[in-house]
């Protein structure tokens, strides 16, 4: 196997970057293949904390070509300013490629993603006020600016122009200021100037790449339940963070894709607006929330935690079509002498068996749980499963039962070392 796509499983914030660094020395690609950003992932190496929102955590490796795939929506001055953070913590970095097709972030999108969300009143969908509804908007639209655009000089002054005097118009209706193209050129030209050397074909380059049996890992963001088409929606991301994700963003076949690993929490978390079927409102949830440190890595925001959702996790499954999964956050459970988890729905009395699709549904759909015992101490320092409380193990199980997925990796704390392989195989064969 040379590909391999890891995925959030769950409300994203599984601690997908976690295992996208683990496995990252062992890949020559990694790739980002939707969202902007408006999602996070947190890398701890030893005494260093790194934080990623756009550059792939696997860039931390040298030897890996890190790509945003064309699926993706990116600020320019946030890219740099990350890039520019992450290469003043650690000199030696991965080579950066972007996707002509990408699409650019500018000002006016984030203004009218504020703008648009003070407009929805009591109804806030919970979005980040990055910008990237409104310009995958665009991107729907085909009005929006492409990277290979906004890096050629001769092409950006006037689709620019032309862009900023629709959206003047917008601001506007809601309220807002006009921007002035010219300030908006002036600022943005210098960001294309430099981000204009790591444009290149990122889709011939990864077709080559897998021809070749290099391996390529596809670094998914945000999960499954906030996919545009197959998570809670209105309450959703404007992309596909599933695993077909993958081949959208990337311009690679769905039968160039080996394996789909699909990572979750041991309990479950949301950030923003939206339901929550298992969310605990009491000391349980706070302790959760406490253990776990649950804020959001882009936002800063208090997630929302609850019991481990098995109904919705078998979902995930199923459509990204799973191989395999990575259990995070085990640890953050040590303590609590019951847990629960939810086995399925009820609708109107009724079981579900599958998801709700209206928002409506979602709301009031009521879990089944089933309640496990829990287990005591620190497992951090476990090297493998034998070596965990036999409540611990016992929870591994059932979530492996039930999912219908094989578990191929535990993590039992943030630092890279807190990680137990149980299927070395799992990855790259």
């Amino acid at each position: 196997m040379a590909t391999l796509i890891i995925v959030g499983a769950q409300w994203g914030d599984e601690a997908k970057g976690k295992l996208v660094d683990v496995l990252g020395s062992q890949a020559q690609y990694v790739v980002r293949y939707s969202g902007g950003n408006n999602a996070g992932h947190t890398v701890i190496v030893g005494q260093e904390t790194f934080k990623f929102h756009l550059l792939p955590a696997g860039i931390l490796h040298p030897e890996v070509t890190a790509v945003l795939g064309g699926g993706m929506v990116v600020c320019p001055k946030s890219l740099l300013e990350e890039l520019d953070r992450t290469r003043a913590a650690r000199s030696e970095l991965g080579r950066l490629a972007i996707s002509p097709a990408a699409h650019v972030v500018f000002p006016y999108h984030r203004l009218l993603d504020q703008l648009e969300e003070e407009a929805r009143g009591d109804d806030k969908i919970g979005t980040t006020s990055r910008g990237i509804g409104p310009a995958y908007t665009d991107k729907v639209q085909r009005t929006g600016i492409r990277m290979g655009e906004f890096v050629d000089p001769t092409v950006f002054p006037r689709r620019l122009e032309a862009v900023v005097q629709v959206k003047n118009r917008l601001l506007e209706l809601f309220g807002g200021s006009p921007l002035s193209a010219k300030d908006l050129h002036d600022e943005y030209a210098a960001y294309a100037a430099r981000l204009a050397p790591f444009v290149t074909d990122t889709d011939a380059l990864l077709q080559d790449a897998i021809v070749a049996g290099e391996r390529v890992m596809f670094e998914g963001a945000q999960g499954t339940f906030l996919d545009l088409d197959h998570g809670t929606y209105p309450y959703v991301t404007s992309s596909h963070p599933t695993a077909g994700g993958a081949c959208l963003g990337t311009g690679v076949g769905p039968r160039a894709i080996d394996a789909a690993i699909g990572v979750c929490k041991a309990y479950t978390t949301r950030v923003g607006s939206g339901p929550f079927p298992t969310e605990l409102h009491d000391e349980t949830g706070e302790t959760i929330r406490r253990q776990g440190h649950e804020y959001g890595t882009t936002t800063g925001r208090p997630r929302r935690c609850g019991w481990l959702d098995l109904h919705a996790l078998r979902y995930s499954a199923r459509v990204n079509s799973l191989s395999g999964l990575a259990l995070t956050r085990l640890d953050v459970l040590s303590g609590l002498p019951r847990l629960k988890v939810a086995t399925g729905y009820r609708l109107d009395g009724a079981e579900l068996r599958g998801l709700p699709v209206l928002a409506r549904d979602w709301e009031r759909v009521e879990p089944v749980y089933d309640e496990v015992e829990g287990w005591e101490g620190d497992i951090r320092s476990a090297k493998a499963l034998s070596d965990l409380p036999a409540a611990a193990q016992r929870y591994v199980r059932l979530v492996e039962e039930a999912a219908g997925t094989p578990i191929v990796v535990l993590s039992i704390g943030p630092d890279r070392e807190e990680t137990i392989v149980l299927r070395p195989d799992a990855f790259w064969g």
